[in-house]
């Protein structure tokens, strides 16, 4: 069943993406993509897998993510797809954690989002008399070169912490410093790192949230100007209370986290903000036209839009595409007969093309297309088990004509 779905799936992509004369997918009416198998035409297996990497490759990967069963999705990241997307199409709630403080404005000026966890062997934790610090390194690599960076963002979750001396007046007064640092020049024998401050915050001991930092010249020198990433270090200086409450209270490294399942969801998470040149940015969406249906009514034979819904588990995408599970693609078919009427939304060529073709069938008629489309946001995960979100143009087919 799979390849006959797949086989479908060219030729759904290829109308809606690559463009088509009708005629490509049967006349179904409103049926969804799994229920079209019967239809498939025989496709070779070379030619499925052949036209399945040129569509990856317009998702901007080298070939199909296989992530593992243990591979997280981070609650912010589903938190921004839902700001992004049409809620009332997916199976998401509001989003439960608050948004960064530049998220929304950086999001306004970005088509792609993209999230990273550290890589924790070479992290590297410190205690002194009133002070933790901690130095990360999150591998970001697979940020495209050409890519125009807009903003970044480091997020680190703390933990209210309840004072437990009888003298309970600290809670109300008890404040951190979290500073956070570029690292210019890695630590080496007897010298301590040379560092760069790029965000601080005085935070309270009794609240539990995500903290932003805003970390974007250092993605941004990494990125476009070639700088060496050696990472970030991050500060905590225990203003009141004791040293022990504070490694509590911050969660910098799983070996200061107490709960094990938690901390893939609590851990620090790099986001980046980007455009890559193509099409409109995340915030903008496109709103379905009404269309006029009485000359539905009249000439059902003639190029119209037809209901299809792509179900990505159909095609086995559904273990790395986190949201949506399916959307409305639509289709174009039907014919467009001579004359050509005004509803048909024909160009000039068209109808000439047409007008030939009425006198000389050698030439043939003009093709029903899209021509007109919109974008849809993606949450999937990449080949290397990060999560990214972002904007695809042309993948909604919102009006229909003779070309």
């Amino acid at each position: 069943m799979i390849s006959v779905v797949r086989a479908l799936m060219v030729l759904l992509f290829g109308q809606v993406l690559l463009g088509g004369c009708s005629g490509l997918i049967p006349e179904v009416g409103r049926r969804r993509f799994s229920e079209l198998g019967r239809h498939s035409p025989s496709l070779s297996e070379d030619v499925l897998n052949t036209f399945e990497l040129r569509l990856l490759d317009m998702f901007g990967l080298k070939h199909r993510p296989n992530p593992s069963k243990t591979a997280v999705v981070p609650q912010y990241m589903i938190d921004l797809y839902t700001m992004h997307s049409e809620t009332s199409e997916h199976n998401f709630s509001r989003p439960r954690v608050l948004l960064g403080r530049n998220a929304e404005k950086s999001a306004s000026r970005a088509n792609t989002i993209r999230s990273f966890h550290h890589d924790e062997s070479v992290e590297e934790l410190s205690s002194q008399d009133r002070k933790t610090t901690q130095r990360f390194f999150f591998n970001i690599s697979s940020i495209p070169g050409e890519e125009f960076l807009t903003s970044a963002e480091l997020r680190i979750f703390r933990e209210q912490v309840m004072n437990t001396a009888s003298n309970s007046s600290n809670n109300s007064t008890g404040y951190h410093r979290i500073n956070v640092h570029e690292v210019i020049k890695p630590a080496v024998p007897f010298k301590e790192p040379i560092t760069r401050l790029l965000d601080t915050r005085l935070v309270h001991h009794g609240l539990s949230k995500w903290e932003s930092f805003d970390v974007s010249p250092a993605v941004s020198r990494w990125t476009t100007e070639g700088q060496e990433n050696h990472g970030f270090v991050v500060e905590v200086i225990h203003l009141d209370g004791n040293e022990g409450e504070s490694k509590r209270h911050v969660r910098v490294s799983r070996s200061l986290h107490e709960n094990e399942e938690s901390w893939p969801q609590m851990r620090p998470l790099l986001v980046t903000f980007s455009h890559d040149g193509k099409g409109n940015v995340l915030h903008s969406r496109e709103k379905r036209q009404t269309r006029n249906n009485k000359q539905r009514k009249k000439h059902k034979a003639n190029c119209r839009r037809h209901s299809l819904y792509v179900d990505f588990s159909d095609v086995g995408w559904n273990d790395w595409i986190v949201a949506p599970p399916g959307y409305h693609a639509f289709y174009c078919q039907g014919e467009c007969p001579f004359p050509l009427a005004d509803h048909l939304n024909s160009t000039n060529h068209a109808i000439v093309q047409t007008l030939v073709n009425s006198v000389n069938t050698n030439i043939p008629r003009a093709c029903c297309v899209p021509t007109d489309l919109s974008p849809i946001s993606l949450l999937y995960l990449d080949e290397y088990e990060r999560v990214i979100l972002k904007n695809y143009q042309d993948m909604v087919v919102e009006g229909c004509g003779c070309r």
